[in-house]
């Protein structure tokens, strides 16, 4: 089942269809970003996410997938996972990156850990996804 989810998670978001991630993921889903150090908890949360990454990257494609079994750092214990190799651009700036998915027994994405290289990508993806959740009403603007 979890093999299912990775497959309608990618087609997902190469296709920029955030309603169709709405049901892959558990109510309390965490992402673990990059850019910042608190996971995104919740499905709400991780959904006006996905909004802003998708309005964010240009030229987004996912070029590799590997499925096993990984411990999850919310339980420590292992459960079915799928990575997802991508490269995208955002602010002229490439990054390479890898989406980690772990499931739930019902074959749900219940953690998401995102990582990028190189740095300055992080940097470039850290601004532009702040600017969007701001934009979205999802974070406060950082004092000036």
């Amino acid at each position: 089942m979890s093999t299912d989810t990775a497959a309608r998670f990618r087609a997902a978001v190469e296709k920029e269809d955030v309603a169709a991630l709405e049901g892959l993921f558990t109510e309390d889903v965490c992402l673990y970003s990059p850019v910042k150090f608190q996971p995104f908890e919740g499905k709400p949360m991780v959904m006006g996410l996905f909004g802003v990454l998708l309005r964010t990257f240009e030229d987004f494609r996912y070029v590799g997938a590997y499925e096993g079994a990984a411990e999850t750092s919310a339980d420590g214990e292992e459960a079915p996972s799928a990575v997802l190799i991508f490269r995208t651009v955002v602010n002229g700036k490439e990054i390479h990156g890898m989406d980690l998915l772990h499931f739930d027994d019902q074959g749900l994405i219940k953690e998401f850990t995102v990582m990028v290289r190189p740095q300055s990508a992080v940097q470039a993806l850290g601004e532009a996804v702040l600017a969007g959740l701001v934009a979205d009403g999802l974070a406060p603007a950082p004092p000036s």
